[in-house]
């Protein structure tokens, strides 16, 4: 037992010092901490020892192994997600809490907020529109919406007032621009012949985001009165998630891919864009966007396409050096596009838009 005890420690120290076993990493974000650099100062007020202590802790050997084998025994005997907001529901369906909050109206944010919000955006629309250009909202489908029966008993209560419900009132009320795939893919999910939401990813299924994108394209084209080029498909492909459709259960870090049920991938094509129009485009949006956006079908479909992830970050020129919004002239940026339109779901609707309504409205009026 001793030799053996001895022989474990040994290749973990080995395996820490030279990786000699090449493990998967983790998923998900986290700051590799580095090794810290001896000085009198850090020895005496103890800086030295607690960054040695982060980073003997972040690269012992086989680090990633024992933490998937811990995330795999929680959700396998009890359940349970070490992730952080990720709840495991019924039949292993993955939650984020914020959707359950938005299915019973918990996150609730008053209709005064909502209402004046809502007044910013038609005057934004009625000012943009004189101007030219076309703007309007995107609304999402959440999956504790989508598939409020797999929510796990202990969340269940009585659905109060929603966010989507009193948007939906002002939408109607003041006849604002707005695609509503949140209500659509819902009524539609007994008689799609594919998945529109999967099991263990938290945003709409790649299939559902080929329809949505196809819709906003039609969209602009009837309200513009222009001719784009298509997104189309002759073939569907019917196989396990792909990392879209199985976000949460790889940032889960568990030890084997759990199985569902097959999901819808289209082999897409697009249109030639001779004699077509593509109009400028900025879109702002949330991660349900930013799936779509590493699709790469918008770049092709639009001309001068830019994306500012939760009003933050800008792409793509994120993609050579992070990017910010902040400081830019929001109004010289607005000029600059023929479609400026916001998607969010609605575990976002407490703050859509993420300033831009107020900081555009802020410029006109």
């Amino acid at each position: 037992m001793i030799l053996i005890l001895l022989t474990l420690f040994g290749l973990q120290l080995i395996q820490s010092r030279f990786p000699v076993i090449k493990l998967l990493p983790l998923d998900g974000y986290y700051e590799d901490s580095q090794i810290p650099k001896f000085s009198l100062k850090g020895w005496f007020d103890g800086s030295f020892q607690e960054t040695g202590d982060k980073f003997l802790n972040d690269h012992f050997g086989f680090r990633s192994f024992f933490i998937r084998l811990n995330h795999q025994w929680r959700f396998s005997f009890f359940n349970k997600a070490k992730t952080q907001w990720v709840t495991v529901g019924k039949e292993n369906y993955l939650y984020e809490e914020n959707y359950i909050n938005a299915r019973y109206g918990t996150d609730f944010i008053g209709e005064d907020s909502i209402a004046q919000r809502m007044y910013k955006f038609k005057s934004l629309q009625d000012t943009l529109n004189q101007l030219g250009k076309k703007f309007f909202m995107v609304l999402a489908p959440g999956k504790g919406c989508y598939y409020p029966e797999y929510i796990p008993d202990q969340y269940h209560r009585e659905i109060g007032t929603t966010n989507i419900s009193v948007y939906r009132k002002y939408i109607e009320k003041w006849d604002l621009n707005c695609i509503d795939f949140h209500r659509y893919f819902i009524d539609n999910k007994e008689t799609s012949p594919y998945p529109f939401y999967p099991q263990y990813g938290i945003h709409w299924s790649v299939y559902a985001m080929h329809l949505a994108l196809d819709s906003i394209v039609r969209y602009v084209e009837n309200e513009c009165n222009i001719t784009m080029p298509h997104i189309y498909w002759d073939e569907i492909i019917m196989s396990q998630p792909d990392k879209f459709d199985s976000d949460i259960s790889k940032a889960m870090n568990l030890l084997f891919t759990p199985r569902s049920f097959e999901m819808a991938y289209p082999k897409v094509q697009i249109e030639s864009d001779s004699g077509k129009t593509k109009p400028s485009l900025l879109v702002i949006g949330d991660s349900f966007y930013g799936n779509m956006y590493h699709l790469g079908w918008d770049q092709r479909l639009f001309s001068n396409y830019h994306f500012w992830y939760y009003n933050k970050e800008i792409y793509p020129e994120n993609a050579i050096q992070w990017t910010p919004t902040e400081g830019i002239d929001l109004l010289q940026e607005i000029m600059k596009y023929d479609i400026i339109f916001i998607l969010s779901t609605d575990s976002n609707l407490p703050n859509l838009g993420w300033g831009f309504i107020e900081e555009a409205y802020g410029l006109f009026f």
